[in-house]
């Protein structure tokens, strides 16, 4: 038995397919994947991410102490509130973790980070911690529901009392804040736009069917990671790890080199291999032919030499084959992946394949 939820007995008496996830029991689906991906896309889902691990550092020198911790910099964040995404790194440049950090105020940051990497990312943070006078609290009485989709917001909403509902609404992306006793963030992992709820671990169940009654689909990991893959959004311990950094991992966005007095973590293993020329690069890739792409699956690049594909899915929005693969980085714009012993043609595009129910790509 894995570890689980405050809303694990409501999936169950839901009828969801409960599976393994890095130790967690956790809903699969409720039914068909398909249509919980098409909710998603065109009206309102919900997914069960409580097994995420919420982190809140606190003390006079939070700000500095992030600022050497993360690769992105947090002197970008100026309003309460605004939060920021950003990788996590070794001295090596490797990937610890990808995570979202909220400025809360000048002595309370509030981190998210991934389930499967939790007791590592605190382990990591508790000893970069303690030299810097920083008081580091895991928010384990906190459940967290993502509520995503074009209608996902509204739904969530009207929930609220009529105060706290003008709050909610009022949020910018990629914000969060105190509503009532709630923290209603607008941020997800689906390229779709809607709210990340933080609610008391007991009053998580009743949230869960309030949402349900208000219109919002059940949704398992299974849509959660076919709607995070059409939107080319990375998943930790497939796409990126500690043997490889954001410049290859499609994240050269998130690190922050433009102030040469902020001496980050791994900076100057990035700066090093940025000076010799990135070795790889992540891709997206559209099978032109049938079949599936499957992470693991060898990727042939003409004139460049061999990849790999590190996620790989049906796009249900797309109904076709897509991926995420990291290969040479001088691939051009065709190559072939090894599908059960035949090459089959994929081409090669930029992600997102798509954002806000539009695809972004031609087929």
């Amino acid at each position: 038995m894995g570890s689980r939820t405050p809303l694990y007995q409501t999936h169950v008496d839901l009828g969801a397919r409960m599976v393994d996830f890095g130790g967690w029991d956790m809903p699969v689906n409720y039914g068909s994947q398909i249509e919980e991906h098409h909710a998603v896309r065109r009206d309102a889902g919900m997914f069960d991410v409580s097994h995420m691990c919420v982190v809140d550092l606190e003390g006079g020198a939070v700000r500095p102490f992030l600022e050497r911790l993360l690769a992105n910099d947090v002197a970008r964040l100026k309003t309460p509130g605004k939060a920021l995404y950003s990788c996590m790194l070794r001295e090596s440049g490797g990937i610890l973790d990808d995570l979202i950090v909220y400025y809360l105020d000048e002595s309370w940051f509030r981190l998210v980070v991934n389930a499967g990497t939790r007791a590592k990312d605190l382990a990591w943070i508790g000893e970069q911690a303690r030299s810097a006078r920083v008081a580091l609290k895991e928010r384990r009485e906190l459940a967290m529901i993502a509520v995503q989709g074009p209608n996902a917001r509204q739904k969530a909403a009207s929930l609220l009392a009529p105060s706290e509902r003008q709050a909610a609404l009022a949020l910018d992306v990629f914000v969060g804040a105190p509503v009532g006793d709630l923290f209603v963030a607008r941020t997800g992992y689906t390229g779709e736009d809607g709210f990340e709820l933080m609610v008391p671990a007991a009053s998580a169940p009743g949230w869960w069917q309030n949402l349900r009654a208000a219109g919002v689909a059940c949704c398992g990991l299974g849509a959660r990671d076919t709607l995070r893959l059409e939107a080319g959004m990375n998943l930790y311990g497939s796409d990126m790890d500690e043997s490889t950094t954001p410049l290859e991992s499609g994240l050269a966005w998130t690190v922050a080199l433009d102030r040469k007095d902020r001496q980050f973590v791994g900076r100057a293993a990035l700066e090093s291999q940025r000076a010799a020329g990135v070795p790889r690069k992540l891709v997206g890739l559209v099978l032109e032919d049938r079949g599936v792409l499957r992470g693991h699956q060898k990727v042939h690049a003409p004139g460049a030499g061999e990849g790999e594909i590190t996620s790989g899915t049906y796009s249900p929005t797309l109904e076709r084959s897509i991926a995420l693969a990291r290969v040479p980085a001088a691939t051009g714009g065709r190559v072939e992946v090894d599908v059960r012993g035949k090459r089959l043609e994929a081409r090669v595009v930029r992600p997102p394949f798509v954002r806000h129910g539009k695809r972004l790509i031609d087929l």
